[in-house]
């Protein structure tokens, strides 16, 4: 009896330290099992050759992992960073920002960034600049995916040659029915149209195309994106599968939920690893 008294009052005395606890996210994997981040990086370490982190564009949490992921997978192994926030067009200023033939200045002004690059992705930036690992450009000029909501993929037709080098190879493999595409004309309701799915898939077939065609056996390649164009295996994923199906390719996503005991079903296999960031986080705007 003396005993059991005894547990009982431990019992109580701990629980105001498990209720301080704050954890700000917790990593599933795609059915829905904790797992810690070291499990998480010795899988793709040893398997991955592209990694698609998707991200939720305001978050801190997010912004924070991909940095300490790049760090920690580029300890033992070669590392290429490539991100949708930066287009291909821009590619020449940052290679000269890599090399440090433009300084930052230089940089942001002849390259066009996200109002957030610079607090952001600039650290990832700076990263590969001082681990002289590459860095790509990936996404499609937001012209053409401008142009393609306006006109359709035929627009793209009457574009000069070497700008068509900018952009994945024509004609452009599309299928409208692919179930993220659908849920994109379904949000935008009555502002939805097969054009605006179009746009998308443009971005999601360029930034394919530019990390495929980067890409180098023995090296992991780590891009960083908006998680819807990573979710459910779909968007950059599709694309990549098309073109090179053979590789080993690993998807991270980024939800926000009210509580992080348990992945909530909506989210199962919405990724390998699923980062559930606790939904009152602050964003970075």
């Amino acid at each position: 009896m003396i005993r059991v008294f005894v547990l009982f009052i431990a019992g109580c005395l701990c629980l105001p330290i498990y209720a301080q606890e704050k954890p700000a996210y917790r990593i599933f994997d795609a059915n829905g099992n904790v797992i810690a981040y070291s499990a998480m990086l010795d899988s793709l370490k040893t398997e991955a050759d592209v990694i698609l982190f998707g991200e939720l564009h305001n978050n801190p949490i997010a912004h924070w992992l991909e940095l300490e992921l790049a760090k920690d997978l580029s300890k033992d192994q070669n590392v290429m960073l490539g991100a949708e926030m930066l287009e291909t067009d821009n590619q020449k200023a940052l290679s000269h920002y890599l090399k440090d033939s433009l300084d930052y200045k230089q940089f942001s002004e002849q390259a066009r960034l996200w109002t957030n690059h610079k607090t952001d992705y600039q650290p990832l930036v700076d990263f590969a600049k001082e681990s002289e690992i590459d860095f790509i450009a990936t996404n499609v000029p937001r012209r053409y995916a401008a142009l393609v909501h306006k006109q359709g993929f035929e627009a793209l037709d009457s574009i000069a040659p070497e700008e068509k080098q900018i952009i994945a190879p024509l004609p452009i493999t599309f299928d409208a029915d692919l179930p993220r595409y659908q849920e994109i004309l379904k949000m935008m309701g009555d502002h939805g149209s097969p054009k605006l799915v179009m746009a998308q898939a443009l971005k999601d077939a360029t930034m394919a195309h530019s990390i495929l065609t980067n890409y180098t056996e023995g090296t992991l390649f780590l891009h960083f994106n908006g998680a819807f164009h990573s979710d459910f295996h779909e968007g950059i994923l599709w694309y990549l599968k098309l073109q090179q199906p053979e590789l080993n390719y690993f998807t991270l996503s980024t939800v926000l939920q009210d509580e992080l005991s348990n992945l909530n079903e909506e989210h199962r296999n919405r990724a390998d690893f699923i980062i559930v960031v606790d939904a009152d986080m602050t964003t970075s705007y």
